[in-house]
């Protein structure tokens, strides 16, 4: 056999090894998949996604029912709405008209969301942070 056709060889039979290996980290990694939604997107679709899901966008004014257990509220991205239902504490921030990202499964067009988690306004500046830019002189923002 030449040098050509044995660097041709291990070359194929390093490309197959490696195709094995990536095919056998996405079979693992399967069930761990979260795939991430704006309503509209939901809405959009012609069937509802199967396994677990990521809805992201505000809370609807007047939708947030704190009273009784399972927590309802719906999730809006200003175009299309989700309803949500959440066992469990809902972060304080937590709030109508707040970012939120909630993830669950969805059965008949609502989210059993299993995870909340508020979304921080995008202008938050840790204090430490904004102290040190502050005294670098490049800090823009309010005092």
């Amino acid at each position: 056999m030449k040098a050509k056709h044995r660097r041709l060889t291990f070359v194929g039979v390093g490309l197959l090894l490696l195709a094995g290996a990536a095919g056998l980290v996405l079979v693992a990694l399967e069930d761990t998949v979260v795939f991430f939604f704006a309503p509209s997107d939901l809405q959009a679709q012609e069937r509802a996604p199967e396994g677990r899901v990521r809805i992201g966008g505000l809370i609807e004014q007047g939708s947030l029912e704190r009273g009784g257990t399972p927590i309802r509220f719906r999730i809006t991205d200003l175009r299309a709405t989700v309803q949500v239902s959440y066992r469990g504490l809902l972060p304080d921030l937590i709030r109508e008209g707040q970012g939120v990202v909630a993830s669950g499964l969805l059965v008949n067009g609502m989210l059993e969301a299993d995870e909340v988690l508020a979304k921080h306004d995008e202008t938050y500046m840790p204090k430490e942070v904004a102290d040190a830019l502050r005294k670098a002189g490049t800090w823009k923002g309010a005092p």
